[in-house]
């Protein structure tokens, strides 16, 4: 059984996974600084300048505070700006993966135009004679 996994473990297509749910991870905490830091401030300031992670309204009348996470301290919220903050994160990193993937398409299709067209292949010893045979009977 531990063969079996280090056999499992060892494949190839096992080990890019990983890489790329680790890259993927960093990946997303650069988007989500991106959205947080960046983005969302621009957005809150042309919406009134208050922070769109904030925007929220309790879902009980003992919620009275003005940040989201006090909100929560105090009882149930429904925290729309948050989930309008991971939608526009979540747009940026589609579309930035969509950008990747267009970018490594056209990569590929150009390098398939410059290889040269292969000859086609020799035909079988039995098909070439076959062939010789027949070219020759037809002559006569």
């Amino acid at each position: 059984m531990l063969k079996e996994f280090q056999e499992f473990i060892s494949r190839g297509n096992v080990m890019d996974l990983a890489v790329g749910v680790i890259i993927g991870a960093a990946f997303g905490k650069i988007v989500d600084s991106l959205v947080n830091d960046i983005i969302m401030p621009i957005v809150g300031a042309i919406f009134g300048g208050l922070d769109f992670n904030n925007y929220f309204f309790g879902l009980s009348s003992a919620v009275t505070a003005t940040s989201l996470a006090e909100a929560k301290k105090q009882g149930a919220v429904f925290a729309y700006g948050s989930f309008i903050t991971v939608v526009i994160n979540f747009i940026i990193l589609a579309w930035i993966i969509f950008l990747m993937v267009k970018a490594v398409n056209n990569v590929r299709r150009r390098l398939e135009k410059q290889k040269p067209a292969e000859a086609p292949a020799a035909p079988p010893a039995d098909v070439a004679l076959l062939t010789e045979i027949r070219d020759l009977l037809a002559k006569k």
